[in-house]
């Protein structure tokens, strides 16, 4: 990444690429699985990574998720995290800006009268070393309070 990049990224700087891996997920309401996933903080030249993530059954099996959106500068002490999804769900997090970990919470949860019964979600990046980028997702569910349900440990592929 160009030195003009990182200067408009700040600390997403260090998020910015393509990574992949796999992952574990459970709860109260389903049985545990694992997955395969991608995620890629692609620059834009702004002050802002746009987002795409994507999930698969393991060793290239069949789409299981996928989101996109945004990991954006909120003023000087804070990185946002706007996301939607097909599945009827529109999520604004908002962290503390830091170097190495990002610790959402939820702004703002906005779901389709269609939706799933999914109340809120928390979610949480740190990269553990400048190659890999360990995800963590909370939810809650219908009548689940908010609980772990995902996490990931992804490499950078770039």
């Amino acid at each position: 990444m160009s030195d003009s990049s990182h200067d408009v990224l700040g600390p997403l700087a260090a998020f910015a690429g393509n990574w992949r891996g796999s992952g574990a997920g459970h709860y109260a309401t389903i049985d545990s699985f694992v997955y395969d996933e991608e995620i890629e903080l692609s620059p834009s030249g702004k002050p802002f990574l746009f987002y795409r993530q994507k999930t698969f059954a393991p060793n290239g099996g069949r789409p299981m998720h996928t989101e996109t959106g945004y990991l954006r500068l909120a003023g000087s002490n804070h990185i946002e995290l706007v996301i939607a999804q097909p599945t009827g769900f529109a999520e604004l997090q908002r962290a503390p800006a830091h170097p190495t970990i990002l610790e959402f919470v939820q702004h703002t949860l906005g779901v389709s009268p269609d939706a799933k019964q999914v109340l809120s979600v928390r979610r949480r990046f740190e990269l553990t070393s400048p190659d890999t980028l360990v995800y963590d997702l909370w939810m809650a569910y219908a009548d689940v309070p908010i609980s772990h349900h995902l996490r990931a440990e992804l490499t950078r592929a770039d």
